[in-house]
């Protein structure tokens, strides 16, 4: 069985770093979409407004292969039409971010608290990868693998998209050692270092994980580095990456990492960032085999926390 061709490529440049939205037509069995304003119309409407689709076929912010889409263009299923989303306003995140490394094929970057790694949700251009590929003159970056929003440190992008995959399979399969440092309260009643397994659950649409009994599908390695004044510097190396995982293993000790918003309590969803108060938590050092030149590459984020500021 013959496979779909590849898709062309897109006939609009980037925007804010940030990739055009591409669409295929579908099949349309009951003829109920004469024009490609019909089928936009019906995808579109309830999101957008009748209105603004047809404000954006006027204004030509569809296109194909052949140029602008017009409202009486007929349809035809299988045709490619790109687009670019209107953004909402977002605020900007107040800090920069920082290139550790740069060659042919990686860039390692210093994520700053509170921006995230790519588009998601209400986050699309003050983003690392798309700040990136602005500041960097590189349109076809991506990430690797993914940072959480609220932590700093190193991440890592890939100049090359057709040697994405083998970045991304390192990180799978678990082949890149990761330490974060985190500061946390102290208690002299616990003992380290130790090995924290647990199950973690998150669920969609629910802000933060929990723990519950069952097989363990989660585990790092915690140690004490130093103490001071009710305050404990802490080096976390997990074995398994599962959502939040550090912050709940934290929390599940009694010592929730400082500033963390979700844990023990959720705070108000929605609220605005407090950018004088970041989690404390960085990733910083990643070491693996590069896949693609089989050279050692061991990494160190600049970054320093700012509950532990001497560091």
């Amino acid at each position: 069985m013959r496979g779909r061709a590849k898709p062309p490529a897109a006939p609009l440049p980037q925007r804010d770093g940030i990739d055009p939205v591409r669409l295929r037509l579908p099949e349309d069995p009951d003829g109920a979409w004469p024009t490609v304003r019909d089928h936009l119309l019906a995808r579109f409407a309830d999101a957008i407004g009748a209105r603004r689709v047809d404000a954006m076929l006027a204004e030509g912010r569809f296109v194909s292969v052949r140029g602008p889409v017009s409202a009486e263009d007929p349809y035809a299923a299988g045709r490619y039409i790109w687009f670019h989303r209107d953004f909402a306003p977002e605020e900007p995140v107040p800090f920069p971010v920082g290139v550790v490394h740069r060659d042919e094929h990686l860039v390692v970057a210093d994520k700053p608290h509170f921006l995230a790694t790519t588009p998601r949700g209400r986050h699309i251009t003050e983003t690392a990868v798309a700040r990136l590929r602005r500041e960097l003159g590189l349109p076809a970056l991506q990430p690797a693998h993914r940072l959480d929003r609220l932590t700093a440190g190193l991440v890592l992008f890939v100049v090359r998209p057709g040697e994405r995959g083998a970045y991304q399979t390192m990180f799978r399969d678990r082949l890149v050692r990761k330490e974060y440092e985190a500061v946390a309260p102290y208690d002299p009643a616990r003992a380290f270092p130790r090995t924290v397994r647990s199950r973690i659950v998150k669920e969609r649409g629910v802000v933060a994980a929990r723990e519950e009994p069952g097989e363990p599908n989660s585990e790092s390695r915690i140690e004490l580095l130093e103490h001071r004044e009710g305050l404990g510097r802490y080096r976390l190396l997990p074995a398994t990456g599962r959502t939040h995982q550090l912050r709940v293993h934290m929390n599940g000790l009694g010592l929730p990492i400082v500033h963390d918003p979700l844990y023990p309590v959720v705070e108000a969803e929605g609220a605005p960032d407090d950018f004088s108060r970041p989690l404390q938590l960085l990733a910083r050092v990643l070491e693996f085999t590069d896949p693609v030149t089989g050279e050692p590459r061991r990494f160190e984020s600049g970054l320093r926390l700012s509950a532990w500021p001497d560091r």
